[in-house]
């Protein structure tokens, strides 16, 4: 029984490793009629400032670059995410397994309605800690089951991980992306309130022949 659940559980690591993964961050976004749309695409009006992209495995580009080459494209190949909730004691307990065995990791944080949902579309359910190892998803906190499947990956079981690296700050899983607010119609510029500034008329041209007053026509 032993021999067939560890030829299941690295088939089905290898298979996963074909399949998308789910750690993506998924964007919540309000369109200008104030409809709410959810995307795992960042908006393309976006500005730059306001999406960031980890590195295999969550650290940041420098800590991800400094990886060991073998873990860096165990990393690669299987990107593992945490997703935790507040007051979640076997969340800090799956947080310490990964960090103690050295496992680069991005984590998101539920919190919100949104960030459920989301989570429910992910994962099928609402139970947390919630950790994917590639597109593998496991349910629940279990140092047993997690352990197996980290090995199954390939990651190591001791900490390879440089002593300068850390793993990026945990995000929510769910990012609020506000549009910006649209440009005045022209219609608006009569409302109360808005600042207009009134040109003086432009002056009336000088005669240019004779005149009553000029009968010469004489310009100065």
């Amino acid at each position: 029984m032993k021999s067939r659940w560890g030829s299941w559980l690295v088939a089905g690591v290898a298979l996963v490793g074909c399949a998308a993964a789910m750690s993506q961050t998924v964007y919540r976004v309000v369109g200008p009629d104030g409809r709410v749309t959810f995307s795992d695409q960042p908006p393309v009006a976006a500005p730059a400032s306001g999406v960031t992209a980890a590195a295999p495995g969550g650290g940041s580009g420098a800590a991800g670059a400094a990886l060991p080459y073998e873990l860096r494209q165990v990393a690669n190949r299987y990107p593992v995410t945490l997703y935790t909730g507040p007051d979640c004691v076997p969340c800090g307990s799956g947080r310490a397994l990964l960090n103690g065995r050295g496992v680069p990791f991005a984590e998101k944080t539920v919190t919100t309605n949104d960030d459920i949902a989301a989570l429910k579309r992910l994962s099928g359910e609402t139970a947390l800690p919630f950790l994917t190892i590639g597109g593998q998803q496991l349910r629940g906190y279990s140092d047993a089951e997690w352990g197996q499947f980290l090995d199954a990956a390939g990651y190591p079981k001791t900490s390879k991980l440089p002593n300068t690296y850390r793993n990026a700050p945990a995000s929510p899983l769910v990012a609020v992306q506000t549009p910006a607010p649209a440009a005045p119609r022209a219609a608006d510029t009569d409302a109360p309130g808005v600042n207009r500034s009134i040109a003086a008329p432009a002056p009336a041209p000088a005669p240019t022949g004779p005149t009553r007053d000029n009968p010469a026509g004489i310009r100065f």
